[in-house]
């Protein structure tokens, strides 16, 4: 769910498409089965799968007999017209990418892997957008036609990032028997929790800053994408107003009658955009801020303290509201109707826990109150946004995982990622816990009966991409300097040597039939910088498990 960087994603694929897959084109759409060129010492093969779906395939000479499924993540489903900041000139594509990184032109692992003899492939999908029940079924399909066509398979094992691991722990929840390990990194949460973070955001930004911003309830067909895109639009527009405001305070010239309310009792604007994110879940870490570092001056302790979390929450919330506005459009045209829904939230219950810690970048409890209040329900100057029952419950009906541990699982996330949290992966680690001890129970039981002992086996490895110690940096005149990239920041932002980590354990796992020791384990995370395997990190769940 990469957006702010979709435009350098689409180049990306381009520049990497004839590595991934030289003959989609030329294959017809319901192929029998893949085309292949032959070539040594790898052969690319590619066609589409029933539903229309191209895929490719890249096969070493000494293929191993294990072959590696990767799903790809969240593309919009609509063009992004040019000049909407981030990545505007978007173009719907479905080119395959068979293993991570080549979207953004990194071929380590791609490599890495067709050197050790395991073969790639991965489908560009039939739809774009929100598409888990659809994806699903196309990889069951690739996973037989790579069989069909290479017979001396053994095993299958998938991984894929942000939309990719919901699908690729779909896979292995409905499919268990057809992949032997698997590997959901930044895995999204299922996709009524993912829109209510975002949407909560969008919807704080929209009753407070520009009340025009429809943020849903979006028009069939063209006019409802005309009306998706003025929102993206509108949103950046008071995006770069408060990047440009945020230390001075001025609210944006578009804000509502509540929002200048605000405004006029001296509620600083950094508080107010802090809230919206702590509302929402948002987290206090970006790739610029790491909420603990001051300049070499008289802000040292009062920056940190009291403007970087916001800082951090305005960084992150671009990413959030721009992804609300797409895939709120996207959830609309699936279900006949609007989805997000948040009459019934209470934003202060959201923010119990939070209002302690950030007490004071929140500007005390009698400003806090004072923003609580103005989106409270009782405020006739804040609407709530009401969802269409029959569209809820249509989205309600489309797939979720439910965290189930069928085959061995390797899980990795960075903590502070801003469009699918790592409370999305605590989800799973907190369900495989309870899954776990009644294994161990089962194993116990099956002892007393049998009087042989078969110890329950941890099919599960937690890796958390962290971010260092201390990484917000200043110029000489002690302003923030922006970064990109920071470890542990942004979304799906993991090093090569991360991924690396990943793919060494999953095609081990999935030759072996079980994660390796943790010896093992330890020693390799232990030479990767920023990766951790710490069972004491515990982050929290997406907002919408706290039913508020």
């Amino acid at each position: 769910m990469k957006l702010t960087t979709m435009k350098s994603r689409a180049i990306a694929l381009v520049s990497t498409t004839a590595l991934v897959i030289g003959v989609v084109a030329a294959v017809p759409a319901h192929a029998a089965g893949p085309l292949c060129d032959g070539k040594f010492p790898v052969q690319t093969c590619g066609g589409a799968t029933s539903d229309t779906a191209p895929y490719g395939m890249q096969i070493p000479a000494n293929f191993n007999g294990t072959v590696v499924l990767y799903s790809h993540g969240y593309r919009p489903n609509v063009a992004i017209p040019k000049g909407i900041p981030g990545y505007g000139g978007y173009v719907v594509t479905n080119t395959p990418e068979t293993a991570a990184g080549q979207a953004y032109g990194k071929m380590d692992t791609t490599q890495y892997l067709l050197s050790q003899g395991y073969a790639l492939m991965g489908s560009g999908f039939a739809r774009q957008g929100w598409n888990p029940d659809s994806a699903i079924k196309t990889n069951v399909e690739l996973i037989g036609l790579f069989k069909e066509k290479f017979p001396t398979t053994k095993h299958v094992v998938a991984w894929g990032q942000s939309l990719g691991g919901v699908i690729t722990q779909g896979l292995a929840e409905k499919y268990p028997n057809l992949v032997d390990a698997v590997a959901p990194m930044c895995v999204a949460d299922n996709l009524a929790p993912e829109l209510t973070m975002a949407g909560d955001y969008l919807w704080g930004v929209k009753t407070l800053f520009d009340p025009t911003i429809m943020a849903g309830g979006y028009a069939a067909g063209v006019a409802g994408y005309a009306q998706s895109m003025g929102d993206l639009v509108k949103f950046f527009t008071v995006m770069g107003w408060i990047k440009d405001h945020l230390v001075t305070g001025e609210y944006p010239t578009t804000s509502s009658a509540t929002g200048k309310a605000l405004e006029a009792k001296g509620v600083p604007l950094r508080s107010v955009v802090l809230l919206l994110g702590l509302m929402s879940g948002i987290s206090t870490q970006s790739s610029s801020f790491d909420s603990v570092s001051g300049p070499d001056n008289a802000n040292k302790l009062t920056f940190p303290l009291a403007l970087s979390p916001a800082l951090a929450v305005f960084e992150n919330g671009a990413s959030a509201g721009a992804l609300a506005i797409l895939a709120i459009s996207d959830a609309e045209a699936q279900a006949g109707g609007a989805v997000f829904d948040n009459q019934k939230t209470d934003y202060a219950a959201r923010i119990a826990d939070e209002r302690g810690v950030y007490n004071a970048a929140l500007s005390g409890n009698s400003v806090i109150d004072g923003i609580l209040g103005a989106l409270s329900t009782a405020n006739p100057g804040a609407p709530r946004a009401k969802g269409d029952a029959a569209a809820m419950a249509k989205l309600d009906a489309l797939h979720k995982n439910t965290g189930k541990i069928n085959v061995p699982t390797i899980l990795m996330v960075g903590t502070a990622d801003p469009i699918t949290p790592a409370g999305a992966s605590q989800r799973i680690v907190a369900a495989y816990a309870d899954q776990f001890e009644a294994d161990k129970a089962a194993a116990v039981k099956a002892y007393m009966t049998s009087s042989k002992f078969t110890p329950a086996a941890n099919k599960l490895l937690m890796l958390w991409s962290t971010t260092p110690a201390e990484y917000t940096k200043f110029d000489s005149a002690g302003l923030p300097v922006s970064l990109t990239d920071t470890p542990g920041t942004g979304h799906c932002n993991f090093t090569t040597d991360q991924l690396l980590v990943v793919a060494k354990t999953l095609v081990a796992a999935g030759t072996t039939g079980k994660l390796p020791k943790r010896s093992a384990t330890s020693a390799l995370v232990r030479r990767t910088e920023n990766l951790t395997t710490d069972p004491y990190f515990e982050p929290a769940l997406l907002k919408y498990y706290d039913k508020l």
